[in-house]
């Protein structure tokens, strides 16, 4: 791998958000080859990066996988109380981690990976990324106007939320959020009074759920990589 500036270097190895990052380096916390680093300093794979005293592991080739997650796993590595975890459907890749959410009793597209960076940015509120979700409602087809108070927005106990987009759907609706809070999309249909009964997430981003069979997962091609990372600034 190629030499990288440091506030990179450490974004990548998941330490902290390259922010962060740029902030440990100025409060002289990193050091490269014994000595106190400075920012935009170029670093490779033959040096010696330590932040506090620990060393920073060389980061490894970029992965994101898709996963078209089932109803009953939980978002999770471990589960006190033993139900299925998603992880149990992926290979094992040292540093994987989970890009946001998906609640036990909901299903689709949940992403993974190994870069710290794009992970932070994947799921900070900052960058809007936006999540595509197919819901049917106890109540059935929502009408427009429902819609349309969902986009307008309602308030949760948390704060206002809303949605992006809204239509109706048979049964349901396909709605866009630009964040991730806890069961917003479950919460926020409560809070019009259309409880969910299922909800499957299409899309993060500019990646597609596409034909992914449940419990499947498949390595991001380049295309797909080179375009989350675009969404994010990460270029």
């Amino acid at each position: 791998m190629k030499a990288m500036r440091l506030q990179a270097l450490l974004a990548r190895a998941g330490v902290a958000s390259r922010r962060r990052a740029e902030a440990l380096i100025r409060q002289g916390l990193v050091r490269v080859n014994g000595e106190v680093a400075h920012l935009g300093q170029k670093v490779g794979p033959g040096d010696l990066v330590e932040v506090a005293g620990r060393r920073v592991e060389w980061p490894r080739e970029r992965l994101v996988l898709a996963l078209h997650k089932p109803r009953g796993y939980t978002t999770t590595r471990s589960d006190p109380h033993a139900r299925r975890t998603v992880f149990e459907l992926l290979p094992q890749v040292p540093g994987l981690q989970a890009v946001g959410r998906l609640d036990r009793e909901s299903e689709g597209l949940l992403l993974f990976t190994n870069d710290g960076e794009l992970l932070f940015r994947l799921t900070h509120p900052r960058y809007g990324v936006r999540k595509v979700y197919r819901v049917w409602t106890e109540r059935g087809t929502l009408p427009e106007a429902v819609c349309r108070k969902l986009v307008e927005g309602v308030v949760l106990e948390d704060g206002p939320a809303r949605a992006l987009s809204c239509r109706p759907a048979q049964g349901g609706a396909i709605l866009t959020l630009g964040e991730g809070r806890k069961r917003e999309v479950r919460r926020m249909l409560q809070a019009v009074g259309y409880p969910v009964k299922r909800l499957l997430r299409l899309q993060v981003g500019p990646v597609r759920l596409g034909n992914l069979p449940p419990g499947r997962w498949r390595r991001l091609s380049p295309e797909e990589v080179q375009a989350l990372l675009k969404e994010v600034g990460l270029e």
